[in-house]
């Protein structure tokens, strides 16, 4: 790449951004002088990952900002929307399990959650894992009964005028139907939640008063019932581990790492108490320092949450000033950065530093096993299909239909020999009319590849989804639909080596061959072509189904009075497919649709066939 004359550049802090060939974001950084920090790229002497991302790079953009904060701001935020593949980045981490509290229902809902965050829902946690928040919703549920069963479920009962087992056993105090006010109700739910945010003190105390003033009354029922309550408030106590004999809140922050990766542990204590804990692990495709690193932990937990008043962590960052102003403003008031020195923090991060190297080394074994597999099958595919690099983004396309009905296509990719999920894409073929594998093979690819070349077109920093060529594309058949795909390629003018994998006996089929390769059987090549085939087959097949099931509850239900398009939506996203909502009782289907209109439709299930 070129360098940029010094005095295009400013003086002033900002966002930087290196670009592949293809507009892709390589690298995004900030910069308190953007002058000064690009010239480093350009020296003669770079680290080996520095020195392969530009390689790679092709163009240079920068973005001014009024201060060094904002700068770390716009940062997150361009990383986050571009996830550059040089930036060290916490791998996701949506799989930590959460408990928490819908609030933005009438009658909130108490569950364990994972994934993204939603609007409306309060968070405790994280944990490690999932059956010790069950437990603790389980014991606290004694003392707040609110509801812990789903939205379907809650409204099954609310028709059906019967609360469900729960109930009866004293887990929920039976909103569905009407056995508690809502007054009631939300103080539960606001007892819950100041449980779980560490108000446990004033609970306890308030409980062993309630026991003995009904004691005293000589209501020994009740009196009983708030022992119980108290009992399982203080069993679940004992499940969050005391780390400090003062009432404080903070998060910790351990690493351990490598030249090539870092293991991340994040204590939360709440009020003393280890209420949460989670792990990440952070690819290191970029060398730095221990400083450096603890400023990417900080920028990447933080960033899309509220930070806690005080953060422990192994080092401080380099210029901790800035980093404090940043979480200061994320926090909405002050936020202190602390090395730990003697005492209950110092001992909790001995033992957190504990927990980072087991789980590093635990991972170091995996990543071994995982990343030596997946390079020797990369080689080996390079390797039986001639081609000059390893193809590290394989896009894999497979056709589903039953008699030309309901025909679909599926997109499954594979990066560095792993599914990458967020980037499968599902087709529902337009332009046919009857069955014809070849031609609807022909539409997928023509839409994708249409896609990607309108992309092109698009500035660098506005390109979505099938911005990205890939490095193989496999296609789930033989020389028939390899014809197509190499058709549609020719037409875009596009250079990316295509295959086609047969069924019958696995062959391998080329654009150039006459006669197809047989891979040896045991061959990690075959293993890795078959995987991505085969899951371009699931996901195809799955999106078939569900298609073919509403397009039989439609029919079915076409002629049903009081059955409109709104109303079918409700019975499929309730029983799925036309067995299972033959199958199911008049009450069921009452549940979901008004009690006439539920006759209808049992009686046009009925007469309409067998229930197979």
């Amino acid at each position: 790449m070129q360098r940029p004359p010094a005095s295009t550049i400013p003086d002033s802090p900002g966002v930087y951004l290196f670009h592949a060939a293809d507009g892709r974001a390589l690298y995004i950084g900030k910069a308190k002088s953007l002058r000064k920090r690009l010239a480093n790229y350009f020296a003669s002497e770079l680290l080996t990952r520095t020195r392969r991302m530009m390689a790679e790079a092709e163009s240079i953009e920068w973005i001014v900002t009024d201060s060094e904060v904002d700068a770390l701001m716009l940062e997150y935020t361009l990383v986050q929307k571009h996830q550059p593949r040089f930036n060290i980045k916490l791998r996701d981490d949506k799989s930590f399990p959460y408990l928490a509290i819908t609030r933005y229902q009438d009658w909130p809902r108490v569950m364990v959650m994972r994934g993204k965050r939603r609007k409306g829902v309060q968070y405790f946690g994280p944990y490690a894992h999932a059956y010790a928040i069950r437990q603790t919703r389980d014991l606290l549920l004694r003392t707040f009964p609110i509801r812990s069963c789903t939205d379907s479920k809650y409204k099954s009962h609310e028709a059906l005028g019967r609360p469900c087992l729960l109930f009866h056993i004293e887990r929920c105090s039976g909103p569905c139907v009407g056995e508690v006010t809502e007054e009631k109700y939300l103080e539960d739910v606001e007892g819950m939640a100041a449980f779980l945010d560490g108000d446990r003190a004033d609970l306890t105390s308030r409980l062993r008063t309630e026991m003995e003033e009904a004691a005293s009354r000589l209501e020994f029922e009740h009196a009983a019932r708030l022992r119980d309550q108290l009992a399982s408030v203080q069993k679940a106590l004992q499940r969050q581990e005391l780390v400090s004999t003062r009432s404080e809140t903070f998060d910790l922050i351990a690493v351990e790492e490598d030249d090539l990766e870092a293991v991340v542990v994040v204590f939360n204590v709440t009020r003393g108490r280890l209420t949460g804990r989670k792990t990440n692990v952070i690819d290191k495709v970029e060398d730095v320092t221990k400083a450096a690193l603890i400023e990417i932990v900080v920028r990447q937990t933080y960033g899309g949450d509220t930070p806690p008043n005080l953060i422990v962590v192994p080092a401080l960052p380099e210029d901790v000033d800035l980093w404090r102003e940043w979480l200061g403003r994320r926090r909405g008031s002050r936020v202190e950065l602390r090395v730990p020195q003697r005492g209950a923090k110092r001992r909790l991060m001995e033992t957190a530093q504990a927990n980072a190297r087991e789980e590093f080394a635990r991972h170091r074994m995996k990543r071994a096993a995982d990343h030596n597999a997946r390079a020797k099958a990369l080689r080996s595919l390079q390797e039986h299909l001639g081609m000059s690099e390893a193809p590290l983004r394989i896009e894999c396309y497979d056709i589903s239909t039953i008699q030309g009905s309901d025909t679909v296509g599926s997109m499954v990719v594979f990066e560095d020999g792993l599914p990458k999920k967020s980037e499968y894409r599902r087709f529902k073929i337009k332009t046919l009319s009857g069955q014809d594998d070849f031609a609807a093979m022909e539409e997928v690819l023509r839409r994708r590849f249409g896609a990607y070349r309108a992309e092109l077109e698009r500035p660098a920093d506005e390109r979505g989804r099938f911005a990205y060529p890939p490095s193989l594309v496999v296609i789930d058949g033989g020389a028939g639909q390899l014809g197509r795909a190499v058709r549609v390629l020719d037409d875009f003018a596009l250079d990316i080596p295509v295959v086609g994998l047969a069924k019958r006996l696995e062959e391998v089929y080329f654009p150039d061959r006459e006669t197809p390769l047989m891979i040896p059987r045991g061959e990690d090549a075959l293993y890795l072509l078959q995987s991505v085939r085969d899951e371009a087959h699931r996901f195809a097949v799955t999106y078939h189904r569900k298609l073919r099931s509403k397009r039989m509850v439609d029919s079915v239900l076409d002629s049903v009075p009081g059955v409109g398009p709104a109303r079918k939506q409700q019975l499929l996203r309730r029983f799925g497919s036309l067995k299972r909502l033959r199958s199911a009782t008049f009450e069921e289907v009452a549940a979901v649709v008004p009690e006439t209109v539920a006759r209808e439709v049992v009686a046009a299930l009925t007469s309409g066939g067998s229930r197979s």
